[in-house]
């Protein structure tokens, strides 16, 4: 799960986007809704509901497409985003417009239209684990090592861009921040759509 979870995709292209754009405002509920996501598919595993996830099919696609819009939306608010100096705060209603709720429902929906994230649970999890076995407190083990690992990596992630945000001080370099971290989500965005 660790090498899983470091490995580079949508959802850390998405958390290091988010994060040099923004700051570590948020990305606390992000990465949350991210590791929920996590459990999510390892419960649907778990519980045998792999069969299920294919039969709703159609229900993932859904949530996989709304992922995808909201992080090109992401994409263009950060690519049109006004260039300042990165110690200026943001403004008050700016702050409470990307309200934690929303930033964790926006991780989950991520995590749960993530490639990366349905290829391995379910299809290398069942490889590595007999499911058929798991207790409950086996599962509720396996949860936690999930929540704790993904959210490992993700604070970590996260630490790493923000340190590298520290870099732009001029708003040329803010802009050309903006646009990069911009286009990072919109590779996420397309990753997430095409796979």
């Amino acid at each position: 799960l660790f090498v899983a979870a470091v490995i580079p995709g949508p959802g850390i292209a998405a958390v290091v986007g988010r994060v040099l754009a923004r700051g570590r405002e948020g990305a606390i509920a992000f990465c949350l809704g991210m590791a929920i996501g996590d459990v999510v598919w390892l419960s649907v595993v778990v519980a045998g509901l792999a069969v299920v996830a294919q039969t709703f099919a159609t229900a993932f696609l859904v949530v996989k497409y709304a992922g995808a819009v909201y992080l090109l939306w992401l994409a263009w608010k950060m690519w049109s985003a006004p260039a300042v100096g990165i110690a200026t705060p943001l403004p008050r209603a700016e702050r409470k417009r990307s309200g934690d709720l929303r930033l964790m429902l926006a991780g989950l929906a991520l995590t749960l239209g993530n490639p990366k994230t349905m290829v391995f649970y379910l299809a290398l999890l069942p490889n590595l684990i007999p499911l058929e076995t798991v207790t409950m407190l086996g599962f509720f083990e396996l949860a936690l090592i999930a929540f704790v690992v993904v959210g490992s990596v993700m604070a970590v992630y996260c630490l790493a861009a923000d340190r590298a945000r520290r870099i732009f001080a001029s708003p040329r370099a803010v802009r050309l921040l903006n646009r990069s971290a911009g286009t990072m989500i919109a590779g996420a965005a397309v990753a997430v759509a095409t796979r």
